[in-house]
This record gives C-alpha cells, sequence and structure tokens, in this order.
C-alpha cells in the first residue's frame, strides 16, 4: 500500500528550477531515501510533502490526502526531524518534548506516557531533567527523533539524520530508528548524503540536478551496475584487453590496470584464473558499492557543500511557517 505518491513534481525559486518534475510513490512501513549532493532537490521535495513548500506543478499526496490542499490534516500525520536543530536550548529534554505535545493537543497521560517510552528507548530518560545545551551532538539527534515521533505520525521525515556526526554515533542513531519503525508501523522518509546510510533504505532514489535518475533497492541499484568488479595487473595489457572483450566483456584500461563487471564474481573467477591466457600478477575481485552506483550514474563522486546563505534564510523561513507544530 502506497502512503506517499509524487507525480510530476516540480518546483522552481525564481529562475531556479529545484525540483524538475520527479514522480515516485513511497510504501507503508518502509524506509525510503533520496541519495544525493546537497543541492540537488532532496531538501525542497520533503519541504513540499510537509507543506513548507507548495509546488510550481504537478501532485503529490500523503495517506491520500492532497498535501497543498490539506496542510492541516497531513502535519497531523507527519513527523519531521530537520538538517539543523531546532530544539530550545534552555529548556531540559522533557520540556522539549511536552512542549512539542502541547502544540498537538495531546491528551495529558498519553503525552506522559509518550514521553516516558520515548525517551528510554532513545536512553535519555535518566537524563531527561538536564538542560539541552549540555547534551552532544548525537544526544541532541536522538532527542528530535523522539520528538517527530511523539504525536504517532504515520511518515516520520528524516532530513540528513546524521549530518556531521561520527560513524560510531550515526549507527547508534540507526539501531534507535529501526527498532521505533518496527514497534511503531511507520514509515521512515530520509534524504541523505551518506552512502552507509543510504544502505538502512529498502528502497533509494538517486536525485541529481533535480531530477531522479535511478530508484531501486540498495542491491538492485548494484545490481543494475553491472555485478561485481574483476580488477587484473597483466604483463601484457593490449593482448589481455583482447582476450578480456573475446569473453563478451567491456574491459576499462586505467594504468596498468584493467577491470571489467561481471554477475555473480565468486563462481566467475576460479574458471576464468585457470583458463586466461596471460600471466596475472594481481588480480582483485570487490562488491560494487553505491559510491561506484553514483559515479556510474552521474559521472562523479558525490558533492558535500555547505548551505548557502540563501539556502539557510530560506530553511529559517519554512521552519517559521510550519509554526509550533515543527
Amino acid at each position: 500500500m502506497q502512503i506517499i505518491e509524487v507525480k510530476n513534481l516540480y518546483k522552481s525559486y525564481k529562475k531556479i528550477e529545484a525540483v524538475k518534475g520527479i514522480s515516485f510513490s513511497v510504501n507503508q512501513g518502509e524506509i525510503f531515501g533520496f541519495l544525493g549532493p546537497n543541492g540537488a532537490g532532496k531538501t525542497t521535495t520533503i519541504n513540499v510533502l510537509c507543506t513548507l513548500l507548495k509546488q510550481s506543478s504537478g501532485e503529490a499526496y500523503l495517506d491520500n490526502l492532497e498535501i497543498s490542499r490539506n496542510q492541516g490534516e497531513i502535519r497531523k500525520r507527519i513527523g519531521l526531524v530537520f538538517q539543523d536543530t531546532t530544539l530550545d536550548d534552555y529548556l531540559t529534554a522533557e520540556e522539549n518534548i511536552k512542549f512539542h505535545g502541547y502544540a498537538y493537543n495531546m491528551p495529558k497521560n498519553l503525552l506522559a506516557q509518550r514521553t516516558e517510552n520515548l525517551l528510554k528507548m532513545m536512553d535519555l530518560w535518566d537524563r531527561r531533567k538536564e538542560n539541552v545545551r549540555s547534551y552532544s551532538g548525537g544526544m541532541k539527534r536522538r532527542l528530535e527523533i523522539a520528538r517527530g515521533l511523539l504525536h504517532l505520525p504515520k511518515v516520520l521525515f528524516l532530513d540528513e539524520p546524521t549530518l556531521g556526526l561520527d560513524p560510531q554515533t550515526r549507527r547508534k542513531i540507526w539501531d534507535h530508528i529501526n527498532e521505533i519503525r518496527l514497534k511503531d508501523k511507520i514509515t521512515i522518509f530520509m534524504t541523505t548524503h551518506y552512502m552507509d546510510e543510504a544502505e538502512n533504505c529498502n528502497r533509494i532514489a538517486i536525485i541529481d540536478h533535480g531530477k531522479i535518475i535511478a530508484l531501486n533497492s540498495p542491491e538492485g541499484l548494484k545490481i543494475d551496475l553491472g555485478g561485481d568488479t574483476v580488477e587484473i595487473t597483466t604483463e601484457n595489457v593490449s593482448e589481455a584487453e583482447k582476450e578480456i572483450k573475446s569473453l563478451n566483456l567491456k574491459p576499462t584500461i586505467t594504468n596498468n590496470n584493467i577491470s571489467f563487471q561481471v554477475p555473480n564474481g565468486n563462481e566467475f573467477l576460479p574458471n576464468f584464473v585457470q583458463n586466461f591466457q596471460q600471466k596475472i600478477i594481481s588480480i582483485e575481485l570487490r562488491r560494487p558499492t553505491l559510491d561506484d552506483v553514483f559515479i556510474s550514474l552521474t559521472g562523479k563522486a558525490i558533492r558535500e557543500q555547505n548551505q548557502s546563505s540563501t539556502d539557510q534564510m530560506r530553511s529559517w523561513r519554512n521552519r517559521r511557517g510550519m509554526g509550533g507544530s515543527r
């Protein structure tokens, strides 16, 4: 069952096309990811789906509701964790959570129960009375995720949920996210430019320059690339290239190394080594990564760029538009 459906969505800022006619759907209960560099259109798409921006054209639905015409109902159904922290540093963790609950008019008994359950799940219960300004970056991120889940949303949007955190903290946060998703049966829609983080997704849409250029599971994207990569070094590169081409493979020469893709590399390699006529100096077999996929699709490695001041101001205005519901 689809919880989100997007059809030919466009969003422009004056002469800049941030999103260029994208279409996709998200299944209920899955982790769906947007993978791409800063400026690719990820955050703009999330802002449209969360009612913070109105699309220039196209259609977007969440829980069978057209988003631009049902903003109040949509906001009841979603949780949102922004790239930058929106916590009040001068309040305690418990106060930050409860303030959010008051904005959603949650009954006191339910608010108290959800606050305790979520803070315990995020390993923050023992420090609930401390001001947030004393928290580490990872603790603040866990608190923001707990806050976004407080009102039992159907979809939790995570915009670069572990940006700037160390790998160990990122893994810990994802342990919590997966635990909550399975427990509360919610849908996760996330953006990231971390390849290891994208591996948590059931499906990934790779987006660049406002367009979706591939959509599949992480494993499916790697398979689409052409299988495993074999890289060999030989004494006679030109003769080795001819022999590899005779096997209906497409070799690529880099310096004195020859690489090519094959399905099921572990099964291919023994017979290849036994029958290859040229002397092999070294050979390496490796599984494709999402980095390989992204480079193959875009011709470049993923870009990590800082937000421009214009983007930061736009982000601030958008959050103000959400008011207390954020």
